[in-house]
């Protein structure tokens, strides 16, 4: 019996062996597909990119041509943009960005900060009726949007504060994700806190926000981005005003059939010197992004 349970012992001990060995080999095949995959939307997703900033360094046409490489190259299209309003415009976005982000990160803050910490009568319908309001596309109020800043001469020339006025106003309604992040810091350190006598604003500015730092960035990113990259609102606004028109406006002006044929490769230029801020600041501030919007997920 002795000499069969020898011999019986290798093979029971292979099969562990054998399954090790089968959940290793599918763990690696799907990994090299998920990466393949990955790989695969990162080429589709830089390739037109790619293709904006070869064309940018193209000087012997300004012409769209069937090739991507440039057969001459120079910084000519990025010369040329000194010779057109696109500084005046790179100007308006940025100060629009600024202090939209400035603005609006206070306001999100303090709402979501007031919404996690404090219990009230009305609380819930006031949170229910922001997220009902949110639901409607904001092209329905554009009109009347557009009447009221045309009666305060915030349009065409002075877009710019109108634009900044229009982005703060409704921002409070942003709460949800910085509110889910605040969620999840204990109140006991607000309670620790006010009972060592500190005040409110001190438990939110010396205890709250370094815990959120987190949330504070991706509030700061996201406020930036929208209006930075905003059209539709920016173009009705301005209407066709340089001095009041955002980058995103501005470009679009060059690609009406009158200018596309002197200006596509200028253009170009100017859409990679509009990326670079974002991209800068993405890159460098990516990992509190993510921080944030997965700690804001965690509660609602």
């Amino acid at each position: 019996m002795s000499e069969m349970n020898q011999l019986e012992t290798p093979e029971v001990e292979s099969k562990p062996k054998k399954r090790h060995m089968g959940i290793k080999t599918q763990r690696v095949i799907s990994n090299t597909i998920i990466h393949i995959l990955l790989v695969i939307m990162s080429v589709v997703w830089l390739v037109p990119f790619v293709c904006i900033v070869l064309q940018s360094f193209r000087v012997e046409s300004t012409w769209q041509v069937g090739y991507i490489v440039p057969q001459k190259w120079g910084f000519d299209n990025y010369i040329a943009l000194t010779k057109t309003d696109f500084f005046t415009w790179y100007l308006n976005t940025f100060i629009i960005a600024v202090f939209t982000a400035l603005f609006q990160t206070i306001v999100v803050l303090c709402m979501s900060y007031t919404l996690s910490r404090f219990r009230f009568r009305g609380r819930k319908g006031l949170m229910r009726f922001m997220l009902i309001i949110g639901m409607f596309p904001g092209m329905l109020s554009m009109i009347i949007l557009y009447r009221i800043l045309a009666d305060l001469h915030l349009t065409q020339g002075n877009a710019v504060p109108g634009l900044i006025l229009v982005y703060v106003a409704s921002s409070g309604m942003g709460y949800y994700v910085s509110k889910g992040f605040f969620d999840t810091i204990p109140k006991s350190l607000d309670e620790a806190a006010r009972v060592d006598g500190a005040t409110r604003m001190q438990v939110l500015f010396k205890i709250i926000l370094p815990l959120a730092k987190p949330i504070v960035i991706y509030t700061i990113l996201t406020a930036f981005m929208a209006p930075w990259a905003d059209f539709v609102f920016a173009r009705y606004i301005s209407m066709n005003t340089s001095q009041g028109m955002n980058v995103a406006v501005g470009l679009y002006s060059w690609l009406n059939k009158d200018q596309i044929a002197g200006k596509y490769t200028t253009f170009c230029a100017g859409g990679v010197l509009v990326a670079i801020p974002v991209t800068v600041l993405f890159m460098f501030l990516q990992k509190y992004y993510v921080s944030g919007v997965t700690g804001g997920a965690v509660k609602g």
